[in-house]
């Protein structure tokens, strides 16, 4: 599995950013009014993506350290001598789960970068420009706080590099 092309996302959300502007732009009078708390479940899931690559990142250290034998104390805290281990399956289903959350983050901040461009120079011309462009900040910030949980997700699910059997570092990938 590769990992996200930072350059992917870019296209994506530039790709969006220009149709969406351009739909708005001709329909804006049609549209309904937008609501400041419609990009709101966008922050809920980057905010449960932080909290799980949290979880995992420090999951998979303390597995690591058990591997290892390392049982010293860190950070005055003994370590725990059983550890539970990741299974290597939910690691798989959150690296897809992130590199699908990134790419759905990038495009959602497109289609609200879009709307933004449209109804920020509006403001001081119509009256409903002023709440529009206040949602399409926070849809804007909310994408891409769901895009950056998303790519340290992906971050944490990557394989560590390994020790090949003649001591030199490898690359981390198994054949």
């Amino acid at each position: 599995m590769r990992p996200v092309n930072r350059r992917d996302l870019l296209v994506v959300g530039a790709g969006l950013a220009l149709a969406a502007w351009l739909v708005v732009r001709v329909a804006y009078g049609s549209l309904p009014p937008l609501r400041w708390w419609l990009p709101v479940p966008l922050a809920l899931l980057a905010v449960a993506e932080a909290l799980g690559a949290r979880t995992l990142r420090t999951r998979l250290a303390a597995e690591r350290a058990a591997r290892r034998g390392d049982t010293r104390p860190r950070g005055g805290e003994p370590a725990a001598p059983l550890v539970r281990p990741v299974e290597p399956m939910l690691v798989a289903r959150l690296a897809v789960l992130a590199q699908a959350s990134a790419f759905v983050g990038a495009a959602v901040a497109g289609v609200w970068a879009g709307v933004l461009l449209h109804v920020a120079p509006a403001v001081s011309r119509l009256e409903a420009a002023g709440g529009d462009t206040v949602t399409a900040v926070i849809g804007v910030v909310c994408a891409a706080a769901l895009t950056a949980a998303a790519l340290w997700l992906e971050s944490v699910c990557r394989v560590p590099p390994s020790q090949r059997d003649d001591g030199r570092p490898g690359n981390g990938v198994r054949a």
